[in-house]
């Protein structure tokens, strides 16, 4: 792999998750639970991503990093169906 593509990825990882980070800061916490089904779907693609990622078998670099974003983005989608379940108990009626 190139120097310049190295740095080149790395800039564009640190910018996301400085963009990532303030977004998320500014976003009321009313609408956390309802923005987590779309971030559920991007986990989700990021999990199939990570996954061909890993099945190419590259770049041990690459593998790595890719094994980063799955267990990351599970880590997500499972948190995500958690709190979806948990807030749906909310409005069952009790018996």
């Amino acid at each position: 792999m190139d120097v310049s593509t190295l740095i080149t990825g790395l800039t564009i990882f640190a910018l996301a998750v400085f963009v990532g980070f303030e977004i998320i800061t500014k976003i009321p916490p009313t609408l956390h639970t309802p923005l987590m089904s779309g971030s559920n779907a991007i986990s989700g693609i990021t999990v199939v991503g990570a996954l061909i990622a890993i099945g190419s078998g590259s770049d041990s670099l690459a593998t790595v990093f890719a094994f980063i974003a799955l267990v990351m983005a599970t880590i997500n989608v499972v948190g995500g169906f958690l709190v979806t379940n948990r807030m749906l108990e909310m409005f069952r009626r009790k018996k």
